[in-house]
């Protein structure tokens, strides 16, 4: 059912760009819905995930996927790339592995006439959807190479500035149990993720139908939904959507009682050594409207806000050291912030 049939009024009254975003929003709906259906022919259950990472995507974003070994982390970055008609390329971070292998790197080349020039050669980075595999088991230098690409979306090299293609996106994975040869991410990479998407095991039911439909003869392959275009045409549309001041207040009020400095609760100010900064506002900004748009809503609601809080702000939060011993987690202190708006 279209958002106008739902409500026959709904657009009664309306000024044209509002009905255009309305038509332009219920496209989307079914778009997405098809999206949806496309990795579901691959990926079994996890449909929290995968809503999260869609609207990540949508909101224009990056996403760091948190998952024991096994859970179709990889399997769903690469089905997303075909679904969402993006060029893809995997780098698999290694300890040994050096920025030049990210980015890319100038060679000196000489010419017929005996005259040398320096040519850049462009690294895997310049794709639509990187995915960066075990992102924690590379050296703090060649993680810093992802800083300027994710925020900016440029490389420099040997002072020239290269533009990367439009969209992009990261989707990192990284292994919680194996922390052996591993570097925590920076905290200054881990605010560029939009969001951190916990991956857990399927539910019985889908991991059943995982076992039937991966150990047969057929094998489910996933098909182009959208192109990047019209990727970048619903982010654009996204950032149309308006917001209601009830909403806004509620991101600021909740994002600024997570800092020591300006929190409410005595709990975050004795267990939070440092809070989720301005990004972490824009974050939730942008995807409480993709969530709205997904359900075929003109309007975020608090209930969005409040199913995203977790997501978006447990990267962007650490706790004391007082804390951590005390056995307090940062999903709870999250938890605090969310009650007043419950």
């Amino acid at each position: 059912m279209s958002i106008t049939e739902a409500n026959p009024s709904a657009t009664t009254g309306l000024d044209a760009d509002t009905k255009a975003v309305t038509k332009d929003v219920e496209a989307l709906v079914e778009k997405m819905a098809a999206v949806r259906a496309g990795i579901g022919q691959v990926i079994f259950g996890q449909h929290q995930v995968i809503d999260e990472t869609l609207i990540t995507l949508l909101s224009g974003g990056h996403a760091l996927l948190i998952g024991v070994p096994g859970l179709a982390k990889t399997r769903l970055v690469e089905t997303l790339a075909t679904v969402m008609g993006l060029s893809e390329k995997r780098v698999q971070f290694t300890p040994d592995l050096m920025p030049a292998d990210i980015i890319g790197s100038e060679v000196l080349e000489e010419s017929e006439t005996g005259k040398r020039s320096f040519r850049f050669i462009a690294g895997p980075v310049f794709c639509q959807l990187l995915m960066a595999d075990e992102i924690n088991r590379a050296s703090p230098r060649t993680q810093s190479a992802l800083l300027q690409a994710m925020q900016e979306k440029q490389v420099s090299v040997g002072g020239i500035s290269y533009s990367l293609p439009n969209p992009f996106h990261v989707l990192a994975t990284q292994n919680p149990i194996e922390q052996e040869g591993t570097y925590p991410l920076p905290e200054a990479q881990l605010d560029r993720f939009l969001m951190q998407i916990d991956v857990d095991y399927p539910d019985i039911g889908a991991e059943r139908r995982m076992l039937l439909a991966t150990t047969g003869s057929d094998d489910q392959t996933a098909t182009a939904v959208l192109t990047a275009d019209e990727l970048l045409a619903a982010q654009r549309l996204v950032r149309r959507v308006p917001v209601g001041e009830s909403v806004v207040e509620a991101i600021l009020g909740m994002v600024r009682a997570g800092r020591p400095e300006t929190a409410t609760s005595d709990a975050v100010k004795k267990s939070v050594a440092w809070g989720p900064g301005p990004r972490a506002s824009q974050a939730l900004m942008l995807a409480v409207r993709v969530r709205a748009l997904l359900d075929g809503r003109l309007a975020p609601s608090i209930e969005d806000m409040l199913a995203l809080a977790k997501p978006t702000l447990r990267h962007r939060m650490a706790l004391s050291f007082a804390a951590r011993a005390d056995g307090i987690t940062v999903e709870s202190i999250i938890d605090i912030l969310c009650e007043p708006y419950r």
